[in-house]
């Protein structure tokens, strides 16, 4: 008689600075989501000085009113899907994403040009938890449910259906 080798539990997967600490909320993942949101304020406020820099130059270079309303509603609506798509990364995952925000391509320049609205989306969300932690946790219960699904024994009677007369 073969029988099947139990399989062990899933484990959580790590969350970049959080390792699998958000499981468990220990004392530890309270740290880092001080320090990480705290990073990431500090790095949009440094973004967002270096973006003034590059914005404040082409005014200076005299290129026009055009140019320079082009120019800020440019970087504004860079900003603005840049920090929409990190926020649905970072809450609902990769596979929520769809269109053309889902191709990396394409919405690479984007990103780039809106990087502030990343890191604010960023510092947001480690304010609410860790950034991608509600897409893991999700995925994380998922596998725990159906591996104690298999755990279960059958129903009695073996699962065959018996004949009607």
């Amino acid at each position: 008689m073969s029988e099947k080798a139990e399989r062990p539990a899933p484990q959580p997967e790590p969350i970049r600075f959080f390792g699998t600490g958000w499981v468990t909320h220990d004392a530890a993942y309270w740290l880092r989501r001080v320090g990480v949101s705290i990073g990431a304020l500090l790095a949009a406020g440094a973004g967002a000085v270096l973006m003034r820099l590059g914005v404040q130059g082409v005014f200076v270079s005299a290129a026009g009113s055009l140019v320079n309303t082009l120019l800020v509603v440019a970087v504004a609506i860079s900003t603005c899907v840049a920090a929409i798509r990190t926020w649905t990364l970072l809450s609902k995952g990769r596979a929520s994403l769809g269109g053309w925000m889902a191709d990396e391509k394409s919405v690479g320049p984007m990103l780039l040009i809106g990087f502030v609205g990343m890191l604010l989306a960023y510092f947001l969300r480690s304010l609410i938890e860790a950034p991608g932690e509600a897409e893991k946790r999700s995925r994380y219960e998922l596998a725990l449910a159906a591996h104690a699904r298999r755990r279960t024994p059958a129903a009695a009677g073996g699962g065959s259906k018996r004949k009607r007369r």
